[in-house]
């Protein structure tokens, strides 16, 4: 699997902003099957930083109703990167 497959896309919530200013974590959403060895050499691969941490959360779908029907949203998988204090990940300061 490639790089850009496991990390689908950057996490930006006022939460995931304050997260990375004051304890330099970084948020993206990751494809299901993957784990925290794999998405650490990932991120490593990628933005050229050596995390220290990767903790992961599974977010389930939430129950939703459109008129009369009920449905769910997708679930999707959370990673949250910790780095160094100094390095940074570009595309979340808009480089």
């Amino acid at each position: 699997m490639r790089d850009d497959e496991i990390i689908l896309k950057p996490w930006v919530t006022e939460k995931s902003t304050s997260l990375r200013e004051k304890y330099n974590k970084y948020t993206f959403i990751v494809y299901k099957n993957v784990n925290k060895i794999t998405i650490g050499n990932c991120i490593q691969r990628i933005f050229e930083v050596k995390p220290i941490h990767v903790n992961i959360i599974n977010v389930k779908g939430k129950k939703k109703r459109v008129r009369y029907k009920y449905g769910y949203t997708s679930s999707y998988k959370k990673a949250i990167v910790t780095l160094k204090k100094g390095e940074k990940i570009g595309i979340f300061e808009g480089a």
